[in-house]
């Protein structure tokens, strides 16, 4: 008796000991073996990243998870067992939706019908969603596949580019113009040194220039006030009064009547000037050549 009783307490024991081992190994998955659930059960065609434990979502909040995967070779499906919380009720017209996650991974999506409460034991629709991968391989890929003959076009293009002689020659001239313009950038700055040094002495020219300008603008100022004090008033009327008599003696000397005019105008009176002028420059020239006949002189 006493034997039998130890041997009941060790297989008491293993039997304790496997059942922690289970709950731990699920544990570790994820599963709660001493959470109280409701199984609800999904047929789906591939898993394609499906694991145990996988959580289950309504609008974003988990109320359940994935318990087992089983291959069902009557039907060549595969039965996904899923543990919904006590308190989640099912209604009929629900769906579950497989989801695709960027790194693999795949999760359930419960879209609620509007239906009465489904049993638990029933069974699911499932329908699946093109994960972020899906789109990339279903969109994007296509677009890359299109456009990898061009890149490789363009670049048997670059390479030939950059094989050509020619380029090597251009870039050998960009060489010796960067060493002129290295040249030209040390002689600007010797230019600039010069001119650094020239400048004080620039400076005290055109301070002297400005000394000039002051006094000369000064003198404008004397000059100006010269003026000011100048009677331009009585110079004035001097001058129109010289231009009125002017203008008189010019209307005397234009008109006939007059005196001057006469005189100016009269062509006899100018003939008999110039014979009178004739007869003494010959009377003139006459008393040089024979003052004899002019001059006596006696002696006594």
């Amino acid at each position: 008796m006493k034997f039998l009783n130890k041997n009941v307490k060790i297989a008491l024991t293993v039997l304790v000991g496997l059942a922690l081992l289970y709950w731990g190994i699920n544990y570790l998955k994820g599963v709660n073996l001493l959470t109280p659930a409701n199984a609800f059960f999904t047929e789906v065609e591939s898993t394609e990243g499906l694991l145990t434990a996988a959580p289950i979502t309504v609008n974003g909040f988990q109320v359940g998870q994935v318990r087992e995967i089983n291959y069902d070779y009557n039907k060549n499906k595969i039965t996904v067992m899923l543990a919904m919380n006590k308190e989640m009720v099912v209604p009929e017209g629900s769906t579950v939706t497989m989801v695709s996650g960027l790194l693999g991974g795949t999760s359930l999506v419960l879209n609620l019908g509007d239906g009465p409460a489904m049993k638990p034991g029933s069974l699911i629709p499932t329908f699946k969603e093109a994960g972020l991968m899906d789109n990339v391989t279903d969109n994007i890929m296509p677009m890359v596949n299109s456009v990898m003959p061009k890149v490789d076009s363009i670049m048997g293009n670059l390479n030939g580019l950059t094989g050509d002689p020619a380029l090597a020659a251009a870039l050998s001239r960009l060489d010796g113009i960067t060493r002129q313009l290295q040249i030209s950038a040390q002689h600007l700055t010797v230019l600039m040194n010069n001119l650094n040094r020239s400048v004080p002495g620039v400076m005290n020219n055109v301070s002297g220039i400005t000394n000039n300008l002051s006094g000369a603008t000064g003198n404008l100022t004397d000059f100006s006030a010269s003026l000011k004090e100048i009677p331009l008033d009585e110079t004035m009327a001097k001058l129109n009064s010289t231009l009125a008599n002017l203008e008189s003696l010019s209307q005397q000397l234009n008109d006939k009547n007059s005196s001057l005019g006469k005189v100016i105008n009269d062509r006899e009176l100018y003939d008999n000037a110039n014979h009178a002028i004739a007869s003494l420059d010959s009377l003139l020239i006459d008393i040089k050549t024979n003052p004899k006949r002019y001059i006596n002189v006696k002696i006594f």
